[in-house]
């Protein structure tokens, strides 16, 4: 630790002004004492030899006048092997090691160490004596999991270092020396395992930056085929309050093609969170066929936490996903929810006495949004391999009011937009999200001509609905309400979707394709009806039975067997039997 001192000389909330002796940076750690307490702070503005300190703890029985120590460095985490797996605090605090030593209480000012430093890892040398590296360059490689888990040149080394010394294959634990370098000015340095990087500073140990095309699969139709994600990409889930999007989330964590997930809930009801906690454990990963932890990060923080951590959960899990992707994996990183962290940055400002922006959020918030969702991204890694970081945030805006600060400024930087409507959660169109009000900016793998077309017979659905509500179904013509039908047999059978079916729950690329294919012809068809009953009859049972198909393996027999029912039940209506 440094020698710079500071006396506390205000507090507000979680807030407090400390009076420094000596030279302080932006974003340092400090440590407010109090008896045998020590709690942890951060410093967020600076002013003359004053701090303002934003506190990741309680302030109560902080007084006037009480000491701060100064740590020297910035807010970081531990990188190295052993974080897969783990559920931490926003400050990478390991909670299932706060909960052993300190109870389901947690005592207040505890600071765990983020990787255990017992475990040993299997260490298996890639450097040799005499080699000239480079931050990130592979010094050796351990096994994680299912991951080979690189040990790298810690990101902070500036410019070339020859490795003088490489400890031989064998058990290690993280903190064990496993090689020594020497810099250009000829002073040696021991690597270890592991290292801490500043969680407010981008890991950019790569050699590009690469503009995101390929779709990252999540299974979810509505998702993949009119709203697709890219990897490398972001998007975000706003939606009032009960619409699905912690549910949306987990099914998404589960399914979605991506190597590590990484569920930040920062600031989220703890109940939402404990569920998570007590069901992903028990949840099988349909990649792997093991418990979907193994692969998984839990930062935990919710609404009864103090504030000024839910900020650091938010930074804490983005490193931790730059972190994996500089490995050559595809990382996704769900943050849930952005809105319970632009409340905190709310409520900081207004203690800093800011001028205040739209309902009061601060100024910057647009900015701070940005910079978070700019960490995402497909790069090039230095040895040619790709490695992807996908950003995923849903908002909770007040009311389902899309117009407020939060969701405007994240819309405005994101790549994707998944607006979930209480009007679809009311009628149990599950996953809820508004097919109209939705939008994304990235390709699909199904031609966007189709998909076009099948949008189009969305929005003129609903605008015949609108139209039956006023003059009723009498009043409407027989084609309008033909393409009433086929709009609602399209949201019935293609965009809702059962994520609690062992088979409807999740649906490959393929049978995506292949299904919409069926659809299409469908929605393009030309039917022959004596009247509305007999169109209404007979999409009511095509409805059926493609729901029913929905729920059947497609590698079986069943499969065919209901696919040629369908098949027989549209011959004999539609005019055109060749166009099929």
């Amino acid at each position: 630790m440094s020698k710079n001192t500071g006396k506390i000389t205000g507090i507000a909330g979680n807030m407090m002004t400390v009076a420094v002796d000596g030279n302080i940076m932006q974003n340092e750690i400090g440590y407010a004492i109090t008896g045998e307490e020590r709690l942890k702070a951060e410093v967020v503005k600076i002013q003359g030899d004053k701090a303002f300190m934003q506190v990741f703890e309680s302030t109560k029985g902080l007084k006037i006048g009480d000491p701060v120590e100064f740590a020297d460095e910035m807010l970081s985490v531990e990188l190295g092997p052993g974080i897969l797996g783990m559920v931490y605090d926003g400050l990478q605090n390991p909670l299932n090691e706060l909960a052993k030593e300190h109870g389901f209480f947690l005592k207040r000012g505890a600071i765990i160490e983020a990787l255990d430093r017992k475990r040993q890892w299997a260490f298996e040398p890639l450097a040799k004596v005499g080699d000239v590296l480079q931050a990130a360059d592979k010094i050796g490689m351990v096994k994680e999991g299912i991951f080979d888990h690189p040990i790298f040149l810690p990101f902070h080394f500036m410019g070339d270092y020859e490795i003088t010394w490489v400890k031989e294959a064998g058990q290690y634990t993280v903190d064990s020396t496993i090689a020594k370098a020497r810099d250009n000015q000829g002073e040696e340095h021991e690597i270890k395992m592991y290292f801490n990087w500043p969680v407010k500073i981008a890991i950019k140990n790569y050699r590009d930056k690469k503009v995101p095309t390929e779709p990252l699969v999540t299974q979810t139709r509505i998702i993949d085929t009119f709203f697709p994600i890219a990897k490398g990409g972001t998007y975000c889930i706003p939606g009032p309050f009960g619409a699905g999007k912690t549910v949306l989330q987990q099914v998404t964590s589960r399914f979605a093609r991506a190597d590590i997930v990484i569920i930040a809930a920062c600031g989220e009801r703890a109940g939402e969170v404990v569920e998570t906690l007590r069901e992903f454990p028990e949840i099988t990963d349909p990649r792997t066929g093991r418990s979907l932890m193994e692969r998984t990060i839990i930062i935990c923080n919710t609404s009864s936490m103090p504030v000024a951590a839910r900020e650091s959960s938010v930074y804490t899990a983005v490193t931790l996903g730059e972190y994996y992707r500089q490995m050559g994996l595809d990382v996704l990183l769900l943050a849930d929810s952005t809105s319970r962290w632009a409340q905190a940055m709310r409520e900081l400002s207004g203690r800093l006495e800011e001028i205040p922006g739209e309902e009061a959020f601060p100024a910057y918030l647009e900015s701070r949004i940005a910079q978070f969702y700019e960490r995402a991204g497909l790069v090039e890694l230095n040895d040619g391999k790709e490695g992807s970081l996908t950003i995923g945030g849903t908002v909770s805006p007040a009311g389902g009011n899309f117009e407020e600060p939060v969701t405007q400024s994240t819309l405005k930087v994101v790549g994707a937009f998944h607006g979930l409507s209480r009007e679809r959660s009311n009628a149990r169109r599950f996953p809820a999200i508004h097919p109209l009000d939705s939008w994304s900016k990235y390709t699909s793998f199904i031609n966007n001509d189709i998909i076009k077309k099948a949008h189009n017979f969305l929005s003129r659905g609903n605008e015949v609905h609108q139209m039956m509500m006023v003059v009723g179904e009498d009043g409407t013509s027989i084609d309008d309400f033909v393409v009433y039908l086929k709009s609602e047999f399209l949201d019935n059978v293609f965009l809702q979707q059962n994520s609690f079916d062992e088979v409807d729950g999740a649906t490959s690329p393929e049978r995506q394709e292949y299904v919409f294919n069926k659809i299409r012809k469908i929605l393009d068809a030309e039917f022959s009806f004596s009247d509305k009953k007999d169109a209404r009859d007979f999409f009511n049972n095509l409805r059926s039975k493609f729901i029913d198909l929905n729920y059947i393996d497609m590698e079986s027999d069943k499969f065919k067997i209901q696919e040629d029912e369908i098949n027989n039940l549209i011959k004999g209506k539609v005019k055109h039997a060749e166009s099929l």
